[in-house]
């Protein structure tokens, strides 16, 4: 007996202490990832920083040549030659700079895109511990909410809405907004509530308890 106690010891301690190593693992790759994404962003106002130097002394020579000609018997050709070459030099320098900028954004939208899908991930767990949900709901044309103010929307489910996505606008769901086919509503709270706001917004029947029961068999009466 002391020995079984024993080894039921030992394996919570190696399924804790694994369970802790994943947590502090997961914890660091947060950490990393973040660290990460500030160090492209300062490398990005980098480039951006050395672009403007580039144009700033394009600008002077520029100033510096016309200013020249009206002091001086210069000749023309040689000033035109002179900025034509700094701007060709200019803008190939500024190209090149551009082309790293694109890849360091490239290289920011990726660990986002990881930091969001993880967010999503915590976020999508912690709504099914609590029987909830998060759905993205586009207003169909022959939908009940077609045209008409959220405000329309019955009491108990117009909570549940957090915002509505408008082509590019993000708006605020207020009582006096009017909804119109093609918009996105976000909404968050209990399946239950969730499906029945699907059917108002969409006109797409929920799947009640009713239907999801496996019918009866109904007796002939004696």
């Amino acid at each position: 007996m002391a020995f079984e106690l024993l080894d039921r010891v030992h394996k919570e301690l190696s399924i804790t202490g694994h369970a802790f190593y994943e947590g502090i693992l997961s914890i660091s790759e947060v950490v990393n990832r973040k660290v990460e994404i500030i160090r492209l962003h300062w490398q990005a106002s980098s480039l951006l920083q050395r672009i403007d130097d580039v144009t700033a002394r394009v600008g002077r020579l520029i100033a510096v040549q016309v200013s020249d000609r009206l002091h001086s018997r210069l000749q023309s050709d040689s000033i035109v030659y002179a900025v034509d070459e700094a701007l060709t030099d200019a803008r190939a320098r500024v190209h090149e700079l551009k082309r790293s900028l694109l890849q360091v954004d490239a290289q920011i939208r990726e660990l986002k895109l990881e930091t969001i899908h993880q967010d999503l991930l915590l976020l999508h767990h912690d709504l099914t511990v609590r029987s909830a949900g998060i759905e993205r709901l586009t207003v169909m044309r022959e939908a009940e909410a077609a045209g008409q103010p959220m405000s329309a929307i019955p009491q108990p489910l117009v909570r549940y809405v957090a915002t509505v996505l408008r082509g590019p606008f993000l708006l605020a769901p207020t009582s006096d907004l009017v909804l119109r086919p093609g918009d996105i509503v976000i909404a968050i709270g209990p399946q239950g509530e969730l499906d029945q706001l699907t059917h108002w917004l969409t006109g797409q029947r929920p799947l009640t308890p009713a239907l999801t029961r496996s019918p009866q068999v109904v007796g002939t009466p004696t």
